[in-house]
C-alpha cells in the first residue's frame, strides 16, 4: 500500500508557509532543503518541515492539500501548533 503525505514547510523566520503533497516525504523535503525545487519554495527558502500528515490515497491527499491551502494563515498556524507546538524541524525525525 502506498502512502501519500501532505506537508507544510517554513523558512527560518517562520514568515512563509509552503504546503505540498508527495508520495515520498523524505525525498521531497531533501529536495527542498537542498534547493533542488525551482519556484516558490526555493525563492522563499522554505526548508524546515513543521507539519505533515499521511493519506492512503492520492485523491484524498490532493483534496486535503487544497483544503489546507484554501484555509487562512491562522488555520495553518493552528494546525502546526497543535501538531508541533515548538515548531521543531521534523526532518531529522523522519529520516
Amino acid at each position: 500500500m502506498q502512502n501519500y503525505f501532505i506537508y507544510i514547510l517554513t523558512n527560518y523566520t517562520k514568515q512563509v508557509l509552503y504546503t505540498g503533497v508527495t508520495n515520498n516525504l523524505i525525498r521531497r523535503v531533501f529536495e527542498h532543503r537542498n534547493h533542488l525545487v525551482v519556484g516558490f519554495s526555493n525563492k522563499y527558502q522554505t526548508t524546515k518541515l513543521v507539519y505533515y500528515e499521511i493519506s492512503e490515497s492520492i485523491e484524498s491527499a490532493i483534496l486535503r492539500e487544497k483544503q489546507i491551502k484554501a484555509g487562512s494563515r491562522k488555520r495553518k498556524l493552528d494546525l502546526i501548533n497543535a501538531f508541533n507546538p515548538n515548531w521543531n524541524d521534523l526532518y531529522p525525525e523522519i529520516i
